[in-house]
């Protein structure tokens, strides 16, 4: 397998830190294909599938002129301070294309690494043609010796008819950085959309609300989120779903843990058409002083739709900590086992190394409990 040459300049220690995140930095094996970030620097773009492209924006954009329609179609330049200024500044970022009917065995992988104290801005496309499918891998880390910063990340995603896209994003940000993602998803007839999220380590500021348009028939939409805010971590956190064509379906689920930190779980579904379904599902636990907020909205306009959501925010009940005690286990081990349980969701349709890596991502984070 070709080597990630790359990722030559960064320390062991920060190689580590990009471990945790799901990213490869020895080797391309068991993936289909590789970008990589560093601050403003495009290190490294490509593909080894076949009917699979992973561009640098600004190449895609001059290999092929009709790109222009589908850069800031779905979120606005003008949407709020952070799109604006991304789009005052050269673009980055990477243009991935699933041609019509292509498929990828292993997941792509993206990281956006941020080295030094700088404000990181990002612009990615996504394209999944017409019975197209591709599993990303997002792994966003910052370097041990990176004390403050910034990252401003846009991303528009176009599901096409039959086509299925499943993102992961994992986030392994310092104690100190702001994170501001703006992502919004068009899923056409009989497409699907996974969207995984995963935030196990300190972070100062996470501010995200991707939302998902379902606009041909029988499109569907899953946003899956695993949060654990520790002590000065602030997560405004959430995701939202447009049911815009018949049989469309939409289900937003949440996990979260606050640890002294601030977590704030938005999920709203709106509910345009008849013969459409949602469910929204938080469940949070408070192990140390924090605030744990959810927030879930149901927005039904027509007749004949299907929405319910249901929020949940607790302890750790004593009588399951007593109950595995009494089986051998010490009262640190069987708490860490009912956390690790709260968090382990096995999500639905999501690839077996996908669906390792927030198992691994889940484990890392043993120690912080």
């Amino acid at each position: 397998m070709p080597e990630m040459n790359g990722f030559s300049g960064i320390s062991p220690e920060d190689k580590e830190r990009l471990a945790l995140t799901g990213i490869h930095t020895d080797s391309m094996e068991g993936r289909a294909g590789s970008f990589l970030l560093v601050n403003d620097h495009i290190l490294h773009a490509g593909s080894q599938t076949e009917g699979v492209e992973v561009l640098m924006i600004e190449k895609a954009l001059e290999k092929y002129e009709w790109l222009k329609e589908y850069c800031w179609n779905l979120v606005p330049k003008d949407k709020d301070q952070y799109t604006k200024y991304v789009a005052d500044h050269p673009q980055r970022g990477y243009v991935i294309i699933a041609h019509k009917g292509a498929k990828t065995t292993f997941p792509l992988q993206s990281c956006m690494f941020l080295q030094g104290d700088t404000i990181q801005t990002v612009h990615n496309i996504v394209i999944a043609e017409e019975g197209a499918e591709v599993h990303l891998i997002a792994g966003c880390a910052s370097s041990l010796k990176t004390k403050e910063g910034a990252h401003y990340g846009i991303n528009e995603i176009y599901v096409g008819k039959n086509a299925k896209v499943t993102s992961t994003m994992i986030h392994t940000w310092g104690e100190e950085i702001e994170v501001f993602p703006r992502t919004a998803t068009v899923v056409e007839e009989g497409g699907t959309f996974l969207s995984n999220y995963v935030c196990m380590r300190p972070t100062k500021m996470v501010q995200m609300y991707p939302t998902a348009f379902l606009k041909g028939e029988g499109a569907v939409a899953r946003f899956s989120s695993v949060i654990v805010a520790g002590t000065g971590s602030y997560i405004d956190a959430g995701s939202r779903a447009v049911l815009q064509a018949p049989n469309t379906s939409a289900e937003l689920i949440t996990r979260a843990i606050t640890n002294g930190g601030t977590i704030i779980s938005r999920g709203a579904i709106i509910a345009e058409v008849p013969q459409t379904k949602g469910h929204i599902e938080c469940r949070g636990l408070i192990l140390k002083d924090g605030v744990m907020h959810a927030i879930p909205e149901i927005d039904g306009r027509v007749v004949d739709i299907e929405l319910s959501h249901e929020a949940a925010v607790g302890k750790i009940a004593r009588d399951e900590i007593e109950y595995l005690m009494a089986r051998g286990l010490s009262e640190e081990e069987a708490t860490a086992t009912i956390i690790r349980g709260f968090l382990d969701v096995r999500i639905e349709g999501l690839p077996d190394a996908l669906q390792k890596q927030i198992e691994n991502a889940i484990d890392s984070a043993d120690n912080g409990f």
